[in-house]
């Protein structure tokens, strides 16, 4: 099958799942928890982004998979990954791969009619595993047929598999956790910085890997930031996922509120001033801003997975970036503020532009980095033509390279990492779409 024959299914699917559409959003929103509006959203944009793999064509046409004709690519996804999620599938399929997906048992539903959708476009392509997540994995991880494995979850979860992808050769992919700094230095625009922030940090009721979490302000405009934040946050319309207006919903992860009960308790104790919401009812978790965050606190050292910002001050750019850097996830970062300062700052932070190997996991590097620029425009095209991954205990990939176990780092393309460059071609070419 040539590359326009692989464009035309994919554009055959997002057909498909404009048919689906509203039995789609209804079970996201019963599964899995998430706002009517957002399930919505998610399936017009990615129906949308699915026209960027047009632009592949001259990175991925030429390329061969990783997989031999018996062989596929085991790919696990998050419950917060939905429509969304069906681009990694596509990444990994486009370059020629079969690909065995697993849902996660929050979206089963979901998993099963996405099954439907695929089956008469892909066949036997691209398969659905139903068995549990750590099932999966381990069956993914011993098989002898599936040589690479790509992960969206936990690097709790995934940090013990170390030895088993030594012993078995494969390749692991992992995408996991954030903790993104926000930074607003003096001479930002505020309200295009506000803006933004209540974007990435609501949508999805703070429920995905790159939602702002970390948010540093410059002494100069702490106060009148923290109260344009607050009273932007307080009108926030909470409700349940049924309610077309809704802005935040109740989390879809018992232990996502509970470590954020934590974060709050912990806050309390070190002096961190609550200033607007700071309820937790079962899993709604009320629209919270903690203000005078320190360092120590487990809100600016861990996920928070939820509506909760914490806000420090500091007073010089250098003070903005040793916080941002002291973390041990490095997904994404965004800065605000006067062009050439904002500049300066988003290249310290900023990592390689694709993936390459380490000697140890890099800490105080970020994946993407945004400057004056919205989530809605950084991420454009995330994961199809945009690189994404980052740094520490974010992202990696463990592989074997001759006898060699290694470690890379920073962001990458799924179709890159799991196909093969054509003969004699410069494997430093790719990435160059979109980083």
């Amino acid at each position: 099958m040539d590359f326009a024959a692989r464009l035309e299914k994919i554009a055959v699917l997002a057909r498909t799942i404009e048919e689906y559409r509203e039995r789609l959003i209804e079970y996201v929103v019963e599964d899995v928890g998430f706002s009517r509006r957002v399930a919505a959203w998610e399936i017009g944009l990615s129906v949308e982004q699915f026209r960027a793999f047009a632009r592949t064509r001259d990175l991925l046409a030429e390329r061969s998979p990783v997989c031999r004709e018996d062989e596929e690519v085991a790919l696990l996804l998050p419950y917060d990954g939905n429509t969304w999620m069906n681009t990694a599938i596509l990444s990994i399929w486009l370059v020629g791969n079969r690909v065995r997906v697993k849902f996660s048992t929050k979206g089963s539903r979901i998993a099963r009619l996405t099954e439907k959708m695929y089956r008469p476009v892909f066949g036997s392509e691209v398969r659905f595993d139903h068995r549990g997540g750590r099932e999966f994995m381990e069956y993914a991880l011993r098989h002898p047929k599936i040589p690479v494995v790509c992960i969206f979850g936990s690097d709790r979860h995934v940090l013990p598999y170390d030895r088993l992808c030594r012993l078995t050769g494969k390749k692991l992919i992992f995408e996991g956790p954030g903790n993104d700094p926000f930074i607003v230095l003096d001479g930002a625009d505020l309200d295009r910085a506000l803006a933004d922030l209540m974007d990435g940090k609501y949508h999805y009721s703070g429920q995905t890997c790159v939602a702002p979490e970390r948010v540093l302000v410059h002494e100069s405009l702490y106060e009148e930031f923290l109260d344009s934040f607050v009273a932007a946050t307080e009108g926030l319309h909470v409700g349940p996922p049924s309610d077309p207006e809704a802005d935040v919903v109740p989390l879809a992860s018992v232990l996502a509120a509970e470590n954020i009960r934590h974060q709050l308790e912990d806050a309390r104790r070190k002096g961190g001033r609550i200033l607007c919401g700071g309820r937790i009812e079962g899993l709604l978790v009320y629209p919270t801003v903690v203000a005078d965050a320190i360092e120590h606190m487990l809100g600016m050292r861990e996920e928070i997975f939820g509506p909760v910002s914490f806000v420090a001050p500091f007073g010089f750019p250098e003070e903005a970036l040793r916080i941002a850097k002291a973390n041990r996830y490095g997904l994404r970062s965004t800065v605000y503020g006067d062009p050439q300062e904002a500049g300066l700052v988003g290249a310290v932070l900023r990592g390689d532009p694709y993936l390459r190997e380490v000697p140890e996991m890099v800490f105080g590097r970020f994946g993407t980095v945004s400057v004056n620029e919205p989530c809605s425009i950084s991420w454009r095209d995330a994961l199809i033509t945009k690189p994404i991954g980052g740094y520490g205990y974010s992202c990696w990939v463990w592989e074997t390279v001759g006898s060699r176990f290694v470690l890379k780092q920073g962001p990458k393309l799924f179709s890159l990492e799991t196909s093969l460059p054509p003969a004699g071609a410069r494997e430093e070419a790719r990435g160059e779409m979109g980083c």
